[in-house]
């Protein structure tokens, strides 16, 4: 009993300590790329954290269905399945981390699982070099299974029970979100900085050859992807912080891309658009559901180009924040293929964030978000782009900088589909609460 004891309050002391590469709390808003770890090392030492969220919703949508086959889910208020998430942060030597997350329980999974892992280098202590040594002093090397540094707005976005970082309830509508095994190299000399990765192009390792159909322009390779950004970060003054940058992530072909499919903990919008006929096996067969949990479509409200192959995506970003008023920009393009398709097709996106940040530590705030993507998707059926639109407005209010509450009121809608697509004259609007605790 006494070990028991003795156990749990070890447990509870690493979690109340748990310092994430970015905070896991508040102090994490508006931290991009980690910072160079200073931690001095004295001995073996493993750290624990993690992220809760629960949300009530109330949205209704709609169509111009005229079949069963283009029905939607039934959709009711209540409350939606809770989403948690573990980080371990493991001291192994000086300069020398291991850190890896684990999906205690998502809207996609109910069962716990590991999302990915990697070593950070910020120091080489086992080989004694001036010179490596000078290097080290703006240089971070990740190896290991981690989120691609492509873009800004996967630092903003919430990853299942993580979700304390970004103000509004969901992800952008083309949430560009992968986590690959490969490296990453991070330069950062004053106010400038810059990334370097090559991974695998893949979430689920593959080491079998393609087999495309006779008429792919695939190679039937898995070739691996090459993410780059450069970018510019100053405080110039107390009040004022400006940040720019531009990022380019591209493959000839892998076969399983999961670039704008990569979120294994789906989407924050229960139900929204999701047919009410799902079909559960890749042959076709399978049961029917008028449910929102983990077996129904989890990728509600969001948009996945198909680039299952192929994809060339380029994202910028600018952030400014002057006192309490801060503004995140995104400005993306991307093309690309599926596996089997013939010609490349489009995607592009903008979006807008604007958030005012007010009381004492900016404990509360109220923003608002637009969102557009306007792309061509796959199949005979599209010969025009579609568009798609979302308007968000949000407020927020930190209790304590591991507590938030959020509220969004949202509106989409889905413009240019096919009348015999199921977005076709679509759209969802309502309420969405969320109870966030983060450490």
């Amino acid at each position: 009993m006494k070990k028991s004891i003795l156990l749990f309050a070890v447990l509870f002391t690493a979690f109340s300590s748990y310092a994430q590469l970015r905070p896991g709390d508040k102090t994490g808003i508006n931290v991009f790329e980690a910072p160079k770890s200073d931690e001095e090392f004295e001995h073996l030492k493993i750290e624990f954290g993690g992220g809760f969220t629960a949300a009530f919703q109330a949205l209704d949508h709609e169509n111009k269905s005229t079949t069963d086959a283009t029905k939607l889910m039934d959709l009711t208020g209540g409350f939606a399945n809770p989403a948690a998430n573990l980080g371990i942060k493991a001291y192994l030597s000086d300069g020398i981390t291991l850190n890896m997350d684990v999906y205690l329980a998502e809207r996609h999974h109910h069962d716990t699982w590991v999302k990915g892992g990697f070593i950070q280098i910020d120091k080489v202590p086992f080989i004694k070099w001036d010179l490596l040594d000078l290097l080290m002093n703006f240089t971070t090397v990740k190896l290991g299974q981690f989120d691609v540094n492509y873009g800004d707005a996967h630092f903003r976005r919430s990853d299942g029970g993580n979700s304390i970082q970004n103000p509004f309830i969901e992800n952008y509508i083309l949430d560009a979100f992968a986590t690959e095994m490969g490296a990453e190299i991070d330069l950062r000399l004053n106010h400038l900085l810059a990334s370097v990765s090559l991974t695998n192009g893949m979430l689920n390792p593959e080491l079998t050859k393609l087999r495309p159909a006779a008429n792919s322009k695939s190679n039937g390779k898995r070739n691996p992807s090459f993410i780059a950004k450069l970018g510019y970060d100053n405080q110039f003054t107390d009040d004022f912080r400006f940040r720019i940058t531009g990022s380019i992530y591209t493959t000839k072909g892998s076969g399983s891309n999961t670039l704008y499919a990569g979120d294994r903990t789906g989407s924050h919008y229960f139900g929204v658009m999701d047919p009410y006929f799902a079909t559960f096996n890749a042959d076709g067969t399978g049961a029917t559901t008028n449910s929102t949990s983990a077996e129904s479509p989890s990728t509600s409200g969001r948009y996945a180009p198909g680039y299952g192959d192929k994809v060339t995506a380029m994202m910028g970003n600018l952030f400014l924040k002057y006192k309490g008023l801060e503004l995140f920009g995104t400005l993306e393009s991307a093309k690309g293929r599926g596996l089997n398709e013939q010609e490349e097709r489009k995607t592009s996106q903008l979006a807008g964030d604007l958030i005012y940040r007010f009381g004492s530590s900016e404990n509360f705030y109220i923003g608002g978000r637009y969102n557009t993507v306007k792309s061509r998707p796959s199949g005979a059926a599209f010969t025009e782009d579609v568009t798609i639109n979302r308007i968000a407005v949000a407020a927020g209010w930190f209790p304590t900088k591991n507590l938030l509450t959020k509220i969004e009121y949202v509106n989409q809608e889905y413009k240019d589909y096919p009348t015999t697509n199921i977005m076709n004259g679509g759209k969802f609007n309502g309420v969405v609460f969320e109870a966030v605790i983060g450490f």
